[in-house]
């Protein structure tokens, strides 16, 4: 038995720039950090040789060409496994639509359960390379790069997406009770939406490579990630709300889809009782909303948005690990 434990993410400043519809002409930028909210891979070898897949469905196959599960599938074509396996996964939070990055903090988990299968040791890079390739180039998945590095990585990071298509990770230099306070200051909160981030990634895409306008709006997203690095790296607090408050109005000029009446009303009422600032994680338009406040407000915020559930997010260290592998 081998299991994987793999970490979402919360991303905070810079989203959209880790399109290649951006990073190819101008060098992207993002802001993000997991959190202790996971997806988690069970596998086991079969006895008879086939493949039993269980997510939200169950399959039971014979060949891997036959599995229906697009990442399940890809992941062991590109891994070449050729004996049976059972393979089992499960989330903290619901995968589907949450703006957490969960399709790839599973694909990167998965990765990592087969390697550990495998007697092999991947490095961080290469979980995150793998599965950017499994997602976009393989899957199809008109998506960007900063997903699959928050999940393999792990940690608060600046993650840099080069015109050549390299990325670079860079953990942010900031002291542990300075975490300690910027975690406190975070408020969650569901929106009881879900929604497929690609649809709005493929229009996002399509205006940066037919807008100038789209892409300097996408310039001073990135610019503020370089802003919001020095806010952390000094211990200075009081400033990254409204950092967050103004990437937020640059985030939603650039797609329609990306907020709406609702996550408006939201936002409006978390601003009204104490939030500096604050924006949708992920690509838009549902999932979580998260909102930086002094502490002393949370209780006000809470009571203004009681409709909505509150989620706890810590922020997580290590990224994806094995948890259990009896293997060896």
């Amino acid at each position: 038995m081998i299991v994987s434990k793999t970490p979402l993410r919360m991303s905070f400043i810079g989203g959209g720039s880790d399109l290649p519809a951006y990073y190819i002409k101008n060098k992207g930028a993002v802001i993000s950090t997991s959190i202790k909210k996971y997806v988690y891979i069970a596998l086991h070898p079969k006895f008879d040789n086939n493949f039993r897949l269980s997510y939200s469905k169950t399959e039971d196959v014979t060949h891997i060409k036959d599995i229906e599960h697009p990442l399940f599938r890809e992941t062991l074509d590109f891994l070449e496994i050729k004996n049976g396996l059972e393979i089992s996964s499960m989330a903290d939070i619901p995968s589907k639509g949450s703006g957490l990055g969960s399709s790839s903090s599973f694909t990167v988990g998965l990765l990592n359960a087969l390697y550990a299968y495998k007697n092999i040791n991947p490095t961080k890079s290469m979980l995150a390379e793998q599965a950017c390739n499994i997602e976009i180039i393989r899957c199809g998945e008109k998506i960007g790069k900063q997903d699959q590095y928050a999940a393999s990585f792990g940690g608060l990071n600046l993650i840099e997406f080069n015109q050549n298509g390299s990325v670079d990770v860079n953990p942010l230099n900031a002291d542990i009770e300075f975490i300690d306070e910027f975690e406190k200051n975070i408020i969650v909160f569901f929106t009881g939406i879900t929604r497929k981030a690609s649809s709005i990634l493929v229009q996002q895409s399509n205006y940066i490579k037919n807008s100038d306008t789209k892409t300097k709006i996408l310039d001073k997203m990135v610019d503020l990630c370089y802003v919001f690095k020095n806010e952390v790296e000094n211990n200075d607090i009081k400033n990254l709300g409204k950092i967050l408050d103004e990437n937020w109005n640059l985030k939603k000029s650039l797609v329609d889809k990306i907020t709406n009446p609702i996550i408006e009303e939201i936002y409006s009422i978390a601003k009204n009782n104490g939030a500096a600032g604050g924006k949708l994680l992920g690509a838009g338009s549902g999932g979580f909303v998260m909102f930086i406040a002094n502490p002393k407000y949370h209780d006000q915020i809470r009571n203004k948005l009681s409709n909505l559930k509150e989620v706890n997010f810590k922020f997580d260290s290590f990224g994806s690990e094995i948890i259990l592998n009896t293997n060896k």
